[in-house]
């Protein structure tokens, strides 16, 4: 039997390839175009949450969990709430995100949705075959979200850090939060040479996600985190009688590298694979809904693959952050404290977003530790890294 020929084939069922199947599906250039969708997992299981912030309404308020319209930052010698409008700090839970979309991505009929763990995927002279455990499928571009941080041990040129976490979903017998306000950050805990905070999402006065998360260069033991958080609730929280509802746990690549080499005429990472997350926060959601569209547009030219680039000079800001957090990884509660002290979160969000003008972002970079920030930049511009 002659196997299908998929024009092209979306490797992997998370945020990045439900958006780009649905985008695509939608869009009557690719009306004709055959898709597959590979994941190896059904996609029916609330595994992970994303958080954003955004002004007024978008195109994600139907499946928004919770919103917050107050934010806290909590540091060493600094604690300030902040009211962020005109943006407002949403989160999605995967459960929610999953059904909607893979339901939407059911209605395109030249889509095709199959359950598959993918071992490996070869470029061949003129297509792709994209190999799993059952069978292989034939493509003529594959658009692959399958990240592992093996993908970044080979290089050197660009320093690599995890943001890393452990969060639980508590309800307490007490009311002990304030349903109005998001814990953004909270550096009170100790730092233990690295750059560590608490983050808490309140659902109600009786329920919130406690994570406890860390950019730094390796993961800690399971317990580890797990003994911080129950810290924090014990004592600053200042509540014993909770129940866990939910866990969840990741890790999300902290890096300027472009993952190139893994990219080519017809094959293409997409997602923390390709670089979405934002380098400096790690986060990935918008960053990805943003970049879906010009993909989706790239792909309509029917240039090579490789050729397309997300690269501006944004990409040398989050380079110089992560670069001091690399060599001074104790440093980060004072970059973050020195920034929401002496800047409005709306210009951070406006900056982390990428929507800011040049003098704002000058604004912006002068709200930093400027020695740790200009022996960066020299060590860039010197090449001694």
């Amino acid at each position: 039997m002659t196997p299908i020929v998929y024009d092209y084939i979306i490797i992997g069922a998370g945020a990045a390839g439900l958006m780009l199947a649905d985008a695509m599906g939608e869009d009557p250039f690719f009306k004709d175009a055959a898709i597959l969708l590979l994941d190896k997992d059904t996609k029916n299981t609330n595994d992970r949450t994303w958080c954003f912030w955004e002004k007024g309404e978008g195109q994600f308020d139907a499946i928004v969990h919770k919103q917050w319209h107050q934010i806290l930052f909590t540091g060493k010698q600094f604690t300030k709430q902040y009211k962020i409008k005109p943006y407002t700090y949403k989160m999605v839970r995967g459960i929610d995100f999953y059904n909607t979309y893979m339901g939407r991505v059911a209605t395109y009929p030249n889509i095709t949705f199959k359950q598959a763990t993918v071992e490996n995927v070869v470029e061949e002279a003129t297509r792709v075959k994209v190999i799993t455990t059952s069978t292989a499928f034939i493509g003529k571009k594959v658009l692959n979200s399958i990240f592992s941080y093996d993908m970044l041990q080979y290089q050197q040129k660009y320093p690599v850090l995890q943001q890393h976490f452990i969060g639980w979903v508590i309800r307490s017998k007490s009311a002990i939060f304030n349903k109005e306000v998001a814990t953004y950050m909270d550096f009170s805990i100790p730092q233990k040479n690295n750059t560590r905070f608490m983050y808490v999402l309140p659902y109600s006065e009786h329920t919130a996600l406690v994570e406890y998360t860390l950019f730094s260069k390796d993961t800690l033991p399971k317990a580890e985190y797990e003994t911080a958080i129950k810290a924090y609730i014990n004592e600053i929280l200042g509540c014993t009688d909770y129940e866990i509802v939910e866990k969840e746990m990741g890790s999300i690549p902290m890096t300027c590298y472009n993952f190139k080499e893994y990219q080519s005429k017809r094959i293409r990472t997409i997602g923390t694979a390709g670089g979405w997350a934002k380098p400096s926060t790690g986060y990935t959601f918008m960053s990805t809904a943003q970049k879906v569209p010009t993909l989706v547009s790239f792909l309509k030219t029917g240039k090579p693959l490789n050729t397309l680039s997300f690269k501006n000079r944004f990409w040398y800001y989050d380079l110089l952050l992560l670069d001091v957090l690399y060599d001074k990884n104790h440093m980060g509660h004072t970059i973050f404290q020195g920034l929401f002290k002496n800047r409005k979160p709306q210009l951070i969000f406006k900056f982390l977003d990428e929507k800011t003008t040049l003098l704002e972002e000058l604004y912006y970079i002068a709200g930093c530790p400027k020695l740790l920030f200009t022996k960066a930049l020299f060590k860039r511009i010197l090449g001694r890294r």
